[in-house]
């Protein structure tokens, strides 16, 4: 039989074969696995990516859907008041307008109409048609003038030319897309007299979009320096949007790639993949947007620059690359060293065997440095020579030699049965306290249900005892102060949690008398120190607030600076106005001291739950007058005072809210705290 060159070179030595075995592993499977692993990382890794958009569009979703069903709602509740209902009837054009405007800037609508319900010319217009409580329509530019005239400077958007868009002659986007509601009013004998129609234009609806982008993208949401993005389109124009088409210019009036609009606007399917954002590769989800009846007429995409992410990706599997090479480099070096120690021993025993045969009988394989089966046989090897050579006058010696052989290998089995009868006794006793610890859990687990029943019976020991419980009555009291201890956290825990169930009554505050009224409930405080309390009022603007709160909040504030200035300081109360763009929108409340200010390491938890820096508070104080400010659309921040010390700062808004306002103020663009 004709053997191949590989063959026949492994058939040439022993060498040869142990290199073989030893190599194969190394330079074929190994690579192989190595490959395998590449690729299954890189799709891991890919699939990682989208899974995060895909998550990311549903929240974005989620919120589109809240802002539509809050436009329907708001509209149905305009129509249902009682309010509307007389304006209509007083037939007070005036008085109608004053009212609709109230009711669009509380609802942050862009704009709110009436008809009457004998003329609803405008109202049935082709975008009202389809609407059924709330929908997204497209209204062309002359209707939408007529609809909401104030709004017509953020309809026409020109077209800017855009890499792999779909080819198109249009140059500008003259149509709105609109968050549409209309609402039947009814008299009291239920006769529909007028319709009312409220909606949200979202071309050039910069509020909105950053909130979606805040909303999906918070600070630190991503990791690698990625940027997050969103955008909502008109068909495939983008109307509005954060993405960048220059530094400070944004992206509106580009397009959709072609391959995006065809999957999502002509076929109605999710796009979750790489895309081509106006200048840059992102890792991006679009969904389209449907009208009232059915059809598509844009899209929702969010998404995150991909390049950071593709340079961890390569990076990491170019250092798995690296380390299995070096690994490979380490394992083919001491295989081979190990692959000798096996084959030289038998070379020489090879020799030494040849040498015998050749009439060499002084012929020996001499120190073998291998201390396994190779350098036992090698021993062996010798020593058998030794025996023939000596041949009967060994024989004796021989014998004796193995009887000392078999007595040392019957000691040894002897001290072999003794190490398992050890090990056995040692197994049992290990099960035993195995068992035992089992037991102990089970016992502890029961006395917790006594336990509760102690404490559940306390008051009835108490009512019971009645008299007879005075001479433990401190005891019973630390009880009572523990548990009462306990319920006050988990209420202020439920207050901060469900702020809806605890909010109080909103109304116009003077925060310069509020600031009086809280700086006389620490009087008693600051009796006891030498702290010098200066006052700077300025504010002439009222805060929508409930009193009580605000006086919790800063009295709480109050109280704090009092305790930073244990040895005297001073305490600076400031109140001013708040401006937004040379408008007042707000009040400012201050609060300072001149004591040790706040360390670097407490800034970035100030404000979370039970995080304290004295030994004798629940670290929930700050936490809870953050939660209260934020209810009514205002903001708690914190820093260092000019003169030293720290500085807490109350930013409030002037307009009334009551609690969950706060959030759709910021939706629709109105004053932010900042």
């Amino acid at each position: 039989m004709t053997r191949t060159p590989l063959g026949a070179w492994l058939a040439r030595s022993v060498r040869n074969k142990l290199l073989a075995m030893a190599l194969l592993p190394l330079l074929v499977v190994l690579p192989l696995l190595v490959g395998a692993l590449l690729v299954w990382g890189n799709v891991a890794y890919d699939r990682l990516l989208i899974t995060k958009v895909r998550s990311d569009l549903a929240v974005a979703r989620g919120y589109f859907d809240q802002v539509v069903a809050e436009v329907g709602g708001g509209t149905e509740a305009v129509a249902a008041s009682h309010a509307l209902l007389k304006a209509l009837q007083g037939r007070d054009p005036a008085a109608l307008a004053r009212l609709l405007e109230r009711q669009r800037a509380q609802l942050g609508l862009d704009f709110l109409v009436t008809v009457p319900a004998h003329q609803p010319a405008l109202l049935n217009s082709q975008a009202f048609a389809s609407v059924r409580g709330a929908r997204v329509a497209i209204v062309e530019g002359g209707e939408f003038a007529r609809l909401a005239p104030h709004l017509g400077n953020r309809v026409g958007i020109p077209l800017i030319p855009t890499l792999n868009a779909a080819p198109s002659e249009r140059q500008v986007e003259d149509r709105a897309l609109v968050v549409l509601a209309r609402a039947e009013v009814m008299d009291d004998d239920g006769r529909v007299i007028a319709l009312v129609g409220g909606g949200v234009l979202l071309n050039q609806n910069l509020p909105f979009i950053d909130h979606i982008n805040r909303i999906v993208y918070p600070d630190g949401a991503l990791p690698f320096g990625s940027q997050g993005t969103a955008t909502l389109f008109m068909d495939d124009v983008r109307i509005t949007t954060n993405v960048r088409l220059f530094q400070d210019e944004r992206a509106i009036g580009t397009r959709v790639s072609q391959a995006v609009s065809d999957a999502v606007l002509r076929r109605g399917s999710t796009w979750l993949d790489r895309a081509f954002v106006v200048d840059d590769w992102y890792v991006s989800g679009y969904e389209p947007l449907v009208d009232g009846a059915g059809q598509r007429v844009g899209m929702l995409y969010v998404g995150y620059l991909e390049q950071p992410f593709r340079l961890v990706k390569y990076g990491m599997l170019g250092a798995i690359g690296v380390i299995f090479g070096v690994v490979m480099a380490l394992a083919a070096f001491f295989s081979l060293r190990w692959a000798r120690s096996i084959f030289d021993p038998v070379e020489q025993m090879n020799r030494t065997m040849r040498a015998v045969e050749d009439g060499q009988g002084g012929a020996r394989v001499g120190h073998v440095e291998a201390r396994d089966e190779i350098g036992t046989l090698a021993t062996h090897l010798d020593h058998l020579l030794d025996v023939i050579d000596e041949k009967t006058r060994r024989l004796q010696a021989w014998a004796g030699e193995l009887d000392a052989k078999v007595a040392e290998r019957t000691r040894e089995l002897a001290q072999s049965n003794a190490s398992l009868r050890q090990a056995q006794q040692q197994l049992v006793k290990s099960e035993k306290l195995a068992a035992i610890g089992q037991l102990t859990a089970s016992v502890a687990h029961e006395i917790n249900n006594p336990i509760a029943v102690i404490q559940g019976n306390l008051d009835l020991m108490r009512e019971t005892l009645g008299q007879g419980a005075l001479p433990v009555h401190a005891e019973l009291k630390l009880l009572d102060e523990q548990v009462e201890r306990m319920r006050l956290i988990v209420t202020q825990l439920l207050q901060y949690a469900r702020p809806t169930e605890y909010a109080g009554y909103v109304e116009a505050l003077d925060a310069n008398r509020v600031m009086d009224e809280c700086l006389v409930l620490a009087a008693h405080l600051l009796a006891q120190t030498r702290i010098e309390v200066m006052k700077d009022f300025a504010a002439t603007q009222r805060a929508g607030f409930n009193r009580q709160e605000l006086q919790q909040v800063l009295l709480n504030l109050i109280i704090n600076a009092i305790q930073a200035m244990p040895r005297g300081g001073r305490l600076t109360l400031r109140t001013r106005d708040w401006e937004q763009d040379g408008a007042a929108c707000g009040v400012v409340l201050e609060v300072g001291d001149t004591g040790p200010g706040l360390p670097p390491e407490a800034r970035d938890h100030l404000f979370r739950p039970f995080f304290t820096t004295r030994n004798d508070g629940n670290g929930l104080g700050l936490w809870i007058s953050l939660g209260l400010v934020e209810r009514y659309g205002g903001a708690l921040e914190a820093g260092d005072a000019p003169a030293g010390g720290a500085m807490f700062r109350v930013r409030l808004l002037t307009e009334p809210q009551v609690p969950g306002e706060a959030a759709a103020s910021t939706r629709n663009g109105r004053p932010q705290p900042g």
